[in-house]
């Protein structure tokens, strides 16, 4: 342990900052594709019954139109979290009829990509905005890629513990900054140290045949005639295979500082990209994409985490950080565990909470070119053969087993997720650790090594043994009770999304290319 966590950590168990430590917030976002009762990609519109996609604040779609995302409020109380997102689930899948939500984070045996239906928002600037954008990624990217779904997960320190640990240290720079400060080291430990996540819970290590239509020279071996996996794969979502760009490849901003962030994406927006600029941003006269840069806009670079902050209307997310600095992170990189209803549970949550806490206190020094490209490597080979036996990665100038190291930081989490069990008065951080400590003892506890088994065991291809899993969890959506008010709730809100997107849709004030020049030109 450096010396500099362990002054955090004595610090953080005084009283009142560890009365504050119950205040961290958590919120999450679960994506998964709507599919048929034959697993097939759903050809139908967002459901009514769930309101509006562009404003339910608790239901919407991401890439495609059968995409759901499933979004839970920050809150304090892991297990109301879990709890939210439970009813959100029980509420769509006792709505959905004879459509199932997709079990796993790679897709099902895909359509001609002429129908993947792109995510529509209605007629207002703001949704045909969102639309656009997401025509801009099936020119630049495919629609196959967009298709992934996985686990979105929000963390925050309390505001109020800030001031605490930079006079403890010393610091004095403005609050705000000191606070992004403390976030981006955050995300540096992160960047180092998120291989261990792909390990524990990657759940991905095999996909249908479909998905490869646009990777002809993939190097994945055949399981069956409509399966392809890697042997020690944790999360093939999370490898070259998954989201990828090669427009983005030298966009890779280590976060040094939160400007430095920004600008590296704010150049990305405005920088021309040739292959971009032969496309065009219209085809006999309709959009396509938003513009022939680099990026469209800050939401397309792919990261496995990133800083933010709650936008105001019509704000932009990178203009929200240039006005009052991070406010929370957002984990990216979680698969979906089709074992799991919800794919994520309360001990996976309680785990992210004390790992995510570990990142912020521990000493993250600034992260030079070669940490960089080392952090992507390990990150990358634990993706791909995660479960090999006696894998090693590089840490500093020396290589070191992938079970030592990560035995090591398990034993550091130890101390942060006590920490959190003596603020909140439970014992389930630490629990979730002895969880995960098992994983690394017996790699046959492994979500991406059962998925493997059953699928061998039953002799079920991967679309196969992911329906199955659909199934299961469609009957246990349908089962699950859900109190009358909550309910009603959910009704109500999908009600009032509808009559706020027709309310936007009778704003008439700007044309669409002058909404669009506007959109592009505010950051």
């Amino acid at each position: 342990m450096s010396q500099l966590f362990t002054e955090r950590l004595n610090l953080l168990h005084e009283a009142v900052p560890l009365k504050l430590l119950n205040q961290c917030l958590h919120g999450i976002e679960r994506e998964s594709l709507r599919v048929t009762s034959e697993g097939k990609l759903a050809q139908t519109p967002h459901p009514v019954v769930l309101g509006s996609a562009l404003t339910n604040e608790k239901i919407t779609t991401d890439y495609s139109e059968a995409l759901l995302e499933f979004i839970t409020p920050a809150e304090p109380d892991t297990a109301k979290t879990i709890k939210d997102l439970a009813d959100t689930h029980a509420f769509v899948g006792q709505s959905l009829q004879d459509e199932l939500l997709w079990s796993s984070s790679m897709p099902c045996p895909l359509p001609d990509e002429k129908d993947i239906p792109i995510a529509y928002f209605g007629t207002s600037l703001a949704g045909q905005v969102r639309h656009i954008y997401r025509r801009g990624l099936a020119v630049r990217y495919g629609k196959t890629m967009q298709c992934i779904a996985g686990i979105h997960y929000n963390f925050s320190l309390p505001e109020a513990l800030w001031p605490i640990l930079q006079e403890s240290e010393g610091n004095k720079q403005d609050i705000s900054f000191y606070q992004s400060a403390q976030y981006i080291a955050l995300i540096r430990n992160f960047r180092r140290f998120s291989w261990l996540l792909m390990y524990l819970f990657g759940a991905s290590p095999a996909l249908d045949a479909s998905f490869l239509a646009h990777y002809p020279n993939h190097r994945l071996q055949q399981f069956d005639k409509d399966t392809f996996y890697l042997p020690y794969a944790t999360s093939l979502r999370m490898s070259d295979l998954g989201y990828q760009s090669n427009a983005q490849s030298g966009l890779t901003p280590c976060y040094d500082d939160l400007s430095t962030y920004i600008d590296s994406l704010n150049k990305a927006i405005k920088t021309p990209y040739p292959a971009y600029e032969k496309i065009g941003t219209k085809k006999d006269g309709e959009w396509i994409q938003l513009n022939t840069n680099i990026l469209q806009i800050e939401n397309e670079y792919y990261s496995s985490i990133r800083p933010k902050r709650v936008v105001k209307r019509s704000e932009r997310p990178i203009q929200a950080l240039r006005r009052a600095g991070i406010q929370y992170v957002e984990a990216r990189c979680l698969d979906i565990n089709p074992f799991m209803p919800l794919g994520i549970d309360e001990t996976t949550s309680y785990f992210l909470n004390s790992f995510l806490l570990y990142c912020a206190i521990q000493e993250s020094p600034l992260i030079v070119q070669t940490e960089c490209r080392l952090a992507t490597d390990n990150f990358l080979t634990t993706v791909k053969e995660g479960r090999k036996p006696g894998l090693m990665l590089q840490r500093g100038d020396e290589y070191i087993s992938l079970t030592e190291w990560a035995k090591e930081l398990l034993a550091d989490i130890t101390k942060t997720a006590e920490l959190l069990d003596k603020a909140c008065g439970t014992d389930k951080h630490s629990l979730s650790v002895l969880v995960q400590q098992a994983k690394v003892t017996n790699p046959n506890l492994l979500p991406s090594a059962q998925v493997m088994f059953a699928m061998e065991e039953q002799q079920l291809s991967f679309a196969e043994f992911s329906l199955q899993q659909s199934k299961i969890h469609s009957e246990n959506f349908k089962k699950q009770s859900l109190d009358a008010a909550v309910k009603q709730q959910y009704v109500d809100l999908a009600k009032q999304s509808i009559a706020e997107q027709e309310a936007l849709e009778k704003e008439s004030s700007q044309t669409l290319d002058e909404y669009i020049a506007e959109y592009i030109n505010n950051v």
